[in-house]
């Protein structure tokens, strides 16, 4: 297990590496923040004043080179915008983001293994077809559309549900859960209802079955709990990949965590959080990348053994 973890580390850490590298490069890319924060009057020894006092009067290596050193202090710099620490703005909005994802991916697992595992007791019937139908449609709708057409219906025209904030009772979370919830949603279906036709074939269930054991116990206690390893495995990949789709849901919906700052830094011209926020959110998708396969390599140790030396 050392050796896995091992060569899991390194292959993960090289892509987090140019991720770094490719967002510090890219961020510059975007203008000197020097135009956006000072007047069109400022005078050359102003603007030249700004740059220095921020460090943008440094080529681009030098820059580099500080801003790595420094943030393996954990010292992300400070924010253009507000001048706090970009460090702990990244921290106050990134567990907003996190309790969004993690709700939505628990009921994003609970209502696939039902539908799914009703789908799988009665292959190509008419709830099997309507699953399947469903769960298709469901993971293949753009997250973006299904968010503006959330707000269009439900929002706008019939006024049933706030549009954006965080302010308000549990109906604010309605529209951003369920933008993030169908595509999951629609994933694990598929995957819980393959899982289950093959274990509910398996000699054990049709011998509980032929003894009369209830439908609800040979699904859920049998053949539900014998499938569950690439449920599983499919969700700590869609958990992760949530993280990232809450960029587009957090700025639609005005939702303040990790992903709407991301977006804000981008258009002010704030490198530091910029670069904090990506840093920050890179390490937790590489540390939750270890854990799934760690916890796929402790259910299966033919994993282990298929990672090259």
């Amino acid at each position: 297990m050392t050796s896995f973890l091992r060569k899991r580390i390194v292959s993960s850490a090289i892509p987090l590496v140019f991720v770094v590298l490719g967002v510090f490069c890219l961020a510059r890319l975007t203008g000197s923040p020097v135009d956006l924060y000072l007047p069109l009057s400022a005078t050359p020894q102003q603007r030249a004043e700004f740059s220095a006092a921020h460090g943008f009067d440094d080529s681009i290596p030098v820059q580099l080179w500080d801003y790595l050193t420094n943030a393996a202090q954990l010292d992300f710099g400070t924010s253009l915008r507000t001048g706090e620490s970009a460090g702990s703005m990244v921290l106050k909005a990134f567990p907003v983001t996190l309790q969004l994802a993690g709700m939505t991916m628990l009921l994003a697992i609970l209502g696939a293994l039902l539908v799914g595992s009703l789908a799988a007791y009665r292959p190509n019937s008419l709830i099997d077809r309507i699953a399947g139908l469903l769960s298709m449609t469901a993971a293949s709708i753009p997250d973006f559309w299904f968010a503006i057409m959330g707000v269009l219906v439900f929002g706008v025209g019939l006024d049933w549900l706030p549009t954006s904030g965080t302010l308000g009772g549990p109906e604010i979370w309605v529209l951003p859960i369920a933008t993030l919830l169908i595509r999951p949603f629609g994933v694990l279906v598929q995957v819980v209802r393959g899982s289950m036709v093959g274990a509910l074939s398996a000699p054990y269930v049709k011998v509980a079955r032929s003894k009369g054991a209830d439908p609800r116990r040979v699904v859920f206690g049998h053949a539900l709990r014998n499938s569950i390893t690439p449920v599983l495995t499919v969700a700590g990949d869609l958990t992760v990949g949530l993280v990232n789709g809450a960029v587009i849901v957090e700025t639609i919906f005005g939702w303040p965590g990790i992903g709407k700052l991301m977006i804000d830094s981008i258009l002010q011209r704030d490198f530091a959080v910029l670069q904090a926020a990506v840093l920050i959110t890179a390490v937790t998708i590489f540390a939750l990348n270890i854990v799934i396969d760690v916890c796929h390599a402790l259910i299966d140790p033919r994993v282990r053994q298929a990672v090259p030396a």
